[in-house]
């Protein structure tokens, strides 16, 4: 599957403007992170586990 072919999403508290932005997408294999800015660049690709061990430990810093 290419990188085009996925669903990319920006967080919700993303600016509109796309100023410093990351996007994500999943894929069976792993969740792909990439800079809005320039999309041509090969995305980060980290495990699923990585990305709940991720979530969990953002969620619990904006407490």
């Amino acid at each position: 599957m290419s990188t085009t072919e996925l669903a990319w999403f920006k967080s919700s508290y993303s600016g509109g403007d796309g100023d410093n932005c990351v996007e994500v997408a999943m894929s069976p294999e792993a969740v792909l992170v990439r800079d809005s800015k320039d999309t041509r660049l090969r995305p980060l690709a980290v495990s699923h586990d990585a990305w709940s061990a991720f979530a969990v430990q953002a969620a619990n810093t904006h407490l």
